[in-house]
């Protein structure tokens, strides 16, 4: 099945909707790096807004300090967390073992 042609407002649209996107998700790393939100709250937001529930866990653990990687697949391992799992997409028990793991 085809993709249909999209006019140069819907793409236009469409762009500025991923880069909104882009944006918030970036902001959330940052203030979850910073300290400023913790992983319960991102979750209940991740929940409510599509745009978040897409951010992959392993980007939003990289955005820490000092956690690489490697540190964050490891942590994901631990957790028993897909490397390629989105905050969405996690069941209750992994976000609650993410939780205790980190402590915020």
């Amino acid at each position: 099945m085809a993709l249909r042609e999209l006019s140069l407002e819907e793409r236009a649209a469409a762009r500025e909707k991923a880069l909104r996107a882009r944006q918030e998700r970036a902001n959330l790393k940052e203030a979850f790096a910073r300290g400023e939100i913790g992983l319960a709250e991102l979750f209940d937001r991740a929940d409510e807004d599509p745009a978040i529930g897409r951010l992959r866990t392993v980007d939003l653990l990289q955005a820490m300090p000092g956690v690489g990687e490697v540190r964050a697949h490891r942590i994901m391992e631990a957790c028993e967390i897909s490397p390629v799992r989105r905050l969405k997409g996690l069941g209750r028990r992994q976000r609650e073992a993410l939780i205790a793991y980190i402590g915020r």
